[in-house]
């Protein structure tokens, strides 16, 4: 879970955009009550709803500012989805159905369409991945699971490299290396597909936090030493990431607040309780702000590891150390102390583990 909205045609390309703005959006829900709350906000931007009105029967006009291109949710109280727009300086129309705000049809943003495009070849993408990680979890040896899910992986990759490349002049290009980071945060990856991108595309939130996080990413690269911290765990005890010398020690940052955390756990657990008996174990830093919800994700995700948190959010001080600008995230750390691995999470994990350990 990133600090930042994330989500989940033939190629025209993008073109230059006015970076700030007046914006118009009409829209029609067919079945939506008369005087409906409609809001459209993204509170990682900005606290404050960038508009909201009520509807008049099944109609509603939204009108605002926008400072710059990017990501807002639209919601309609009573409904039970929401509707993704990314928002540019334009007249924005809006056709669906109250009780399916996913399917509406959108039109008269050009920013919003280069959105769509992505959304709507990478969302497959995933669900595939998801679907394939699923079974390879759950036991499946059918090596060609493992092949196949290797290839969406690459498939993925070439998808976004092509759709940096062909809308390297839209503000939802950066948006796009973000996303990416999904599949591979490796620094280079990630300054190759900025490099790409026209710096009028990059002057907003997701293009400075891009290049931030392909800045950051360098920090605790593979080969490198882990850096030493001390932190409490749930007892109020110091543990040092130092005390763990002689063992394989997954870094994990997670939170109980964090679902892609959550839904990563039960990859975690099996991993630990398979080589627990051989020189390996989990050290979990989580983000949360709150002691309650921390020890009940620790219980009820049955994670019987070292925990620690200062319970800062994002600025706990291990993950500031180790410039974490997302969760899940983690580390593999050799018995010397040295970094052999980052982000290796369901089938990834899994293999790394397997090729360590069935070398000694």
């Amino acid at each position: 879970m990133k600090k930042l909205f994330i989500l989940t045609l033939f190629a025209l390309p993008g073109f230059l955009l006015a970076q700030s703005g007046k914006f118009t959006i009409k829209g029609n829900f067919k079945g939506m009550p008369d005087k409906t709350e409609i809001v459209l906000q993204n509170e990682e931007l900005d606290p404050e709803p960038l508009a909201k009105g009520v509807s008049s029967g099944e109609m509603f006009e939204l009108k605002g500012e926008l400072k710059e291109p990017g990501l807002y949710k639209l919601s309609a109280k009573g409904s039970q989805q929401n509707l993704f727009l990314f928002m540019d300086p334009s007249e924005i129309s809006i056709e669906g159905d109250f009780k399916t705000l996913q399917t509406s049809k959108i039109t008269g943003s050009q920013t919003t369409y280069d959105f769509f495009q992505f959304n709507t070849n990478y969302s497959p993408i995933l669900q595939k991945l998801s679907g394939l990680a699923q079974q390879i979890n759950q036991g499946n040896k059918d090596e060609s699971i493992r092949k196949n899910y290797e290839q969406l992986i690459v498939d993925a990759n070439r998808f976004g490299d092509d759709f940096v490349k062909n809308y390297s002049n839209s503000p939802v290009a950066p948006f796009v290396v973000l996303v990416m980071m999904q599949l591979s945060d490796d620094p280079m990856v990630m300054e190759n597909r900025l490099s790409i991108i026209s710096e009028q595309a990059k002057d907003n939130y997701y293009g400075k936090m891009a290049q931030k996080m392909a800045s950051d990413a360098k920090f605790g690269a593979v080969g490198t030493m882990a850096p030493d911290f001390t932190q409490k765990d749930v007892s109020g005890k110091d543990i040092k990431l130092s005390s763990f010398k002689g063992k394989y020690v997954l870094l994990d940052f997670w939170a109980s607040w964090c679902g892609p955390c959550r839904q990563e756990n039960p990859n975690v657990v099996n991993a630990f309780n398979q080589y627990k008996e051989k020189k390996f174990t989990v050290l979990g830093v989580s983000l949360d702000r709150a002691r309650e919800p921390w020890l009940k994700a620790i219980q009820d995700d049955k994670l019987t590891w070292t925990q620690l948190s200062d319970l800062k959010f994002w600025s706990n001080e291990v993950a500031v150390q180790y410039k974490i600008q997302s969760i899940p995230q983690n580390y593999l750390i050799d018995p010397e102390g040295k970094i052999i691995g980052k982000n290796l999470r369901g089938e990834q994990l899994r293999l790394k583990l397997e090729t360590i350990f069935s070398k000694n």
